[in-house]
């Protein structure tokens, strides 16, 4: 039985692409790369992953953290950056070529994703289709279902390990043929387009830009952060504050002892000085800013203290 390594983004087309293939009596590797910018949540419950790929049908599900990499590409992407910041194009080369290395390993015959020509401009043209797969080093084992009849001919089609007869010609943004396969296919909950990047998102993206562009402490831990809280930015100063009493624990889960940590004796943020020294005084006031239990306690004469761990 021939093998597939899917690139399973959780968008509508990669599902798709996955649902095509197992008609074809191809046996399905899902495999999805997560770094806290997408498929997060996964790291914590991969039993929820697993769940989607089984309900699915495809034959395995993999989750693979590729943070510490990923940070690297994110700082200074050779193709530049698509929405805010994302590196669309760096990051389908670099993750494809991390497929590559999973193909032994599985023994597969080939490369699986969802992606649809013409679908976003920056990363889906034909031209920038055709150079990621060569930067990437998987011409010929690299198929792409659902616009395989508009692109050039596969290995995997050569040897007949799939019809391409059976494969389709998809192109541009329009949803109208996913929508009618998603219904031959039974799928209930009809997912995003894509994976839901947060690199992509209006807050995030320029949050992570402004790290970048200002050289500040990127990694593992900060990547993390980035996703959570308020941020406050000062000349050598950033420090983030949660939002509620989910995020206080997500960032404390986080930050553990490396970074220096401040709360009121009142119901407040957790504050985490990630660069700097800032007087206690000026994290105190931003905590007090964002803590109605704080205000309400001084406005009946009551002193509110910052604590720090």
């Amino acid at each position: 039985m021939p093998t597939a390594i899917l690139l399973f983004s959780e968008g509508l087309d990669s599902h798709l692409a996955g649902l095509i293939l197992k008609e074809q009596g191809i046996k399905v590797i899902a495999v999805k790369f997560i770094t806290p910018f997408f498929g997060w949540k996964y790291k914590e419950n991969s039993e929820l992953f697993l769940k989607k790929i089984e309900d699915l049908g495809f034959d395995k599900g993999v989750l693979i953290d590729i943070t510490e990499e990923y940070i690297e590409i994110l700082k200074k992407p050779q193709y530049g950056y698509g929405d805010y910041a994302n590196p669309c194009v760096d990051c389908k080369i670099f993750i494809l070529k991390k497929a590559k290395e999973l193909m032994k390993e599985f023994k597969a015959d080939f490369i699986a994703t969802g992606e649809v020509l013409g679908q976003r401009p920056m990363s889906q043209n034909k031209n920038t289709l055709e150079l990621i797969e060569n930067k990437a080093s998987v011409k010929g084992i690299l198929l792409r279902p659902l616009s395989a009849k508009l692109l050039a001919e596969t290995e995997v089609e050569k040897k007949g390990l799939i019809d391409r007869e059976k494969l389709l010609d998809i192109r541009g943004r329009k949803r109208t043929v996913q929508l009618e396969l998603a219904k031959k296919f039974k799928i209930k909950e009809i997912p995003t387009p894509g994976g839901g990047c947060l690199l992509a998102d209006p807050q995030i993206g320029k949050r992570v830009l402004k790290v970048i562009k200002e050289k500040r402490t990127l990694n593992y831990d900060t990547a993390q952060l980035l996703i959570l809280g308020r941020h406050f930015f000062e000349e050598g100063i950033w420090i983030i504050l949660g939002r509620n009493k989910e995020e206080n624990e997500k960032i404390k889960n986080i930050v553990k002892n490396k970074y220096k940590t401040y709360i009121l004796n009142a119901p407040a943020p957790l504050g985490v000085v990630i660069e700097g020294n800032p007087p206690e005084e000026f994290i105190k006031k931003l905590l007090i800013k964002y803590s109605k239990k704080a205000k309400d306690k001084i406005s009946k004469g009551e002193e509110v203290l910052i604590l720090s761990s």
